[in-house]
């Protein structure tokens, strides 16, 4: 089973002062992000709202995320599942109920729920809809905090908008302007936020909100210009050049374009040139997330990627004008793909996000996910709902690589003071990751490497990679090199976790058969070290925590430096046998490189 292995011990001397003048810089400029917002909130905060307060909204953007009359039921009835937790109300306020965890309280007062009821398309989910936005109105101001974090309050905002012909069809006055109220005071606060709020998606989506609100209210011109100027800087700071996040997190780039595409109709909708950096943004997310996806439509466990939302994605899909192929070469990002006969593999072969932005990150480089037509097989164990779990989802040994003595290649904030203030943010992992590629007529071969290991051990962590081009064979190497040291500590296990749904078997020679739930089955092979199979756990189900299984590869580098490995789809593994092909090719072929 997978672990999460103590971090603070394995630090070195060096690791520990790159660690510590890292964290201060962020705390630095944390404290003043914080000064400068409670400045915004002192005795000028009156003037801070640009115009008159709005009378009504004129347009309500589109929610594109996918809806589901049965929950719309369940709300009427007082049943209200989030998170994996379920509260009946019998009655009662949903908003008066003791809350099962933090996770229920924000998906509660976050509202996104809210586009349910729209799917009942019936007065009763109105009725049902308004009544539940004004008991919110009644105790706004004894919420609970997690209602007023800056996500979940831009969440909140976007949701009533979005969701304001539900909500306001056949309503009185008085309810109209408590309403609009509330609204006011919400994005006032959020505008208040936006400077020391968590930096990355957050932040971005603080200034969405306020965009939103801005172009959905009447007379709010100069408002929406500040909002665009804000939304215009974010976007240009967050967004790569290759149209990944900087906090390197795949779901980042749904959950983005699922905010952004409704935004960019609102603009045209008021008659408004939106801001260039939202055109640019969306352009480049688009192809990325194509990047991202597996064979099946899913999106790969890296750096804080849970489970994925088929209908989200097929939405997303649905706006895409350039269904080509994506590009596999994400350099920007840390990601590379490689594709051919219908075997995906995508790679982390980046470093560690900058601090501010690693709240989620994971300790995984050069991990790989491998999917062969509909069926994953090659998995991350992903990121964790359960708060119990998270450090153990964050390690390398969660991951589909190389871990050096069960510790992670990223350390990790974990003193409890700290990361309440800070969060538990990524303080140290691999910076320098050289990555070759080369795409032949036969094969396409990736070398990278990763110093994560080397201010602790000495080491560096190489894989190598080889798909043949017609999809059916995956030729693998990792190596370990100590930079002419004689290591002390060179005890590593390379992990290649499996999709729950994959059957793995030993063969009567020693190989693993894995075998999915039509049929296909590949083999994987090592020659220097004999296969185990052990218990793993898939964290990023939709269905919650699954066991699974994983291939381990347990040795020396002392004894083994180098581990070659293959994958083969069993037809084509008979051929290869045949033949005699060395697993070792994928090596050769960057000789002298």
């Amino acid at each position: 089973m997978i672990s999460a292995p103590a971090l603070k011990g394995g630090l070195t001397m060096r690791a520990q002062v790159a660690g510590t003048a890292r964290l201060v810089l962020f705390a630095g400029e944390l404290a003043l992000r914080r000064a400068v917002t409670a400045l915004e909130r002192g005795p000028f905060s009156r003037w801070r709202w640009p115009g008159s307060t709005p009378e009504r909204l004129v347009i309500a953007p589109q929610d594109i995320r996918t809806t589901d009359p049965t929950i719309a039921a369940d709300i009427y009835a007082g049943l209200y599942a989030f998170a994996g937790k379920m509260v009946e109300t019998g009655g009662r306020s949903p908003f008066d109920m003791p809350s099962p965890s933090a996770e229920w309280t924000r998906a509660l007062h976050g509202f996104s729920w809210l586009r349910h009821l729209r799917a009942a398309e019936n007065a009763l989910a109105r009725q049902n809809a308004r009544a539940l936005v004004a008991d919110w109105i009644a105790q706004e101001a004894h919420a609970p905090p997690e209602a007023y974090e800056t996500e979940n309050m831009a969440r909140r905002v976007i949701a009533w908008i979005t969701q304001s012909p539900l909500i306001l069809k056949d309503a009185d006055r008085a309810f109209y302007r408590r309403f609009l109220r509330s609204l006011v005071r919400q994005v006032r606060r959020l505008r208040g936020r936006q400077s020391d709020a968590v930096d990355g998606y957050p932040r971005l989506l603080a200034a969405v909100a306020v965009g939103v609100f801005a172009l959905s209210a009447d007379n709010q011109g100069r408002l929406a210009r500040q909002a665009g100027l804000r939304l215009e800087q974010e976007l240009r700071r967050q967004i790569l050049p290759d149209g990944g996040h900087i906090s390197r997190d795949p779901s980042v780039i749904a959950d983005l374009l699922t905010d952004l595409l409704p935004l960019r109709q609102a603009y045209s909708n008021r008659g408004v040139n939106p801001p260039q950096a939202l055109i640019v943004a969306i352009d480049r997310m688009m192809p990325m997330l194509r990047f991202f996806r597996h064979s099946d439509g899913s999106l790969p466990h890296f750096n804080g990627m849970s489970a994925s939302h088929a209908g989200q994605l097929a939405t997303l899909n649905a706006y895409d004008d350039t269904h080509g192929r994506p590009v596999e070469n994400a350099s920007h990002s840390g990601y590379q793909r490689l594709e051919a006969g219908g075997t995906v593999i995508l790679m982390d072969a980046g470093p560690i996000p900058p601090v501010g932005v690693s709240q989620k990150a994971h300790a995984g480089c050069l991990s790989f996910e491998m999917s062969s037509g509909p069926n994953r097989f090659i998995v991350n164990c992903g990121a964790a709902d359960d708060p119990r779990w998270h450090s153990a989802a964050r390690s390398t040994p969660a991951h589909s690589t190389l871990s050096l003595e069960d510790v992670s290649s990223g350390a990790f904030l974990d003193t409890p003071r700290l990361v309440r203030r800070l969060g538990s943010v990524m303080i140290d992992g691999p910076r320098n990751v050289p990555v070759v590629r080369e795409d032949r007529d036969d094969v396409i071969a990736l070398v990278a490497s990763h110093d994560g290991y080397s201010g602790r051990f000495g080491a560096i962590h190489e894989r190598r990679l080889v798909l043949r081009i017609d999809g059916g064979e995956i030729v693998g190497s990792d190596r370990l090199s100590f930079a002419g040291r004689k290591p002390r500590h060179d005890r590593f296990a390379i992990r290649f976790h499996l999709h729950p749904l994959i059957r793995a078997s030993r063969t009567a020679g020693g190989d693993v058969l894995l075998v999915a739930p039509d049929g296909e089955a590949w083999t994987f092979t090592c020659g220097l070290i004999a296969p185990e199979l052990e218990d793993s756990v898939f964290l990023s189900d939709t269905l919650g925590r699954r066991k699974s299984l994983q291939i381990v590869l347990p040795g020396r580098a002392r004894v083994t430096p180098e581990v070659a490995w293959a994958m083969t789809r069993t037809a084509e593994g008979q051929r290869g046998r045949q033949r005699g092909r060395d697993p070792r090719l994928g090596p050769d072929l960057f000789a002298g490189s």
